[in-house]
């Protein structure tokens, strides 16, 4: 069977936003990138029982970004309800430490004490990555640009995005996760043009993540919206951009940055065989 690059783009299967991409290389690799939230977990299980096509997946490499439960949830309930029926090889991630999340981040530091709960059943995979690491999953390349600085002090869960970029198919993939304003001026003070990238996941779910100036330096041809349609609509029930959220000004950025293509996940799963054609 020839197996191709792909980047599997999974839905929210909650009325939440989320984060879940799942990757085959064509060397018959398998990458997870975060996994969405506890009401996640069956989709991205069955997801992965689908492409590998046994019913126990083996994935080569799970990156989680940051610790908030919309990204590590699917996770947390996996391996408290399927124990065994999945292996990881890698898990690869750089959370700051409880006291810090206490200190700063308030009441969602409950979202690190519910991976923390399941860290020990993970621990034979675990690895720490660090601003600087890179790593090779089959064909993926990954370089890690950027991971949590504990002198930012504001919005410090999604300022300890660990930022990730991918070389695959010969083509650059820049994941943010939730990066916020601090974190996205360091992101853009330490590496300026040098973030260009062929495609970009988009900070916080598309809104009140990082500024337009770190986009522009990114320069997408693509990007990745992980916005359930209330979301990317910013529509909180009174109709069409009526409420606070940035989704509606961001898409506009990216108009005037020239992007290509857009995908989203209120369109459903998307199944992306690289490379993606611009034309």
């Amino acid at each position: 069977m020839e197996h191709k690059n792909i980047i599997h783009f999974l839905s929210n299967q909650t009325s939440e936003q989320m984060m879940s991409f799942v990757i085959e290389t064509e060397d018959d690799k398998l990458i997870v990138i975060d996994g969405g939230t506890c009401g996640d977990a069956e989709h991205l299980i069955e997801t992965l029982r689908q492409i590998t096509g046994v019913y126990q997946p083996h994935i080569d490499a799970w990156f989680l970004t940051h610790s908030h439960l919309d990204h590590t949830g699917a996770l947390v309930q996996l391996v408290k309800t399927q124990p065994g029926f999945f292996y990881i090889d890698k898990l690869y991630y750089n959370f700051p430490s409880l006291q810090y999340l206490k200190k700063y981040e308030g009441v969602f530091a409950v979202d690190f004490e519910s991976f923390h709960a399941i860290e020990p059943q993970l621990a034979y995979a675990a690895e720490t990555i660090t601003q600087g690491d890179s790593y090779d999953v089959g064909a993926a390349h990954f370089d890690v640009l950027y991971t949590c600085d504990p002198s930012i002090t504001e919005n410090v869960g999604n300022n300890s995005s660990s930022v990730l970029r991918m070389t695959l198919g010969g083509q650059t993939f820049m994941f943010l996760g939730d990066l916020g304003v601090e974190g996205g001026k360091k992101l853009l003070a330490m590496y300026g043009d040098r973030l260009q990238s062929d495609c970009v996941e988009m900070a916080h779910h598309g809104q009140n993540g990082v500024e337009k100036d770190v986009y522009a330096a990114i320069a997408p041809k693509a990007c990745f919206w992980c916005a359930p349609q209330w979301l990317w609509d910013n529509d909180a029930g009174k109709g069409y951009n009526t409420h606070v959220w940035k989704t509606v000004i961001v898409r506009g950025w990216m108009q005037e940055l020239g992007v290509k293509k857009d995908y989203v996940i209120k369109d459903g799963d998307q199944h992306i065989t690289l490379p993606i054609s611009f034309d």
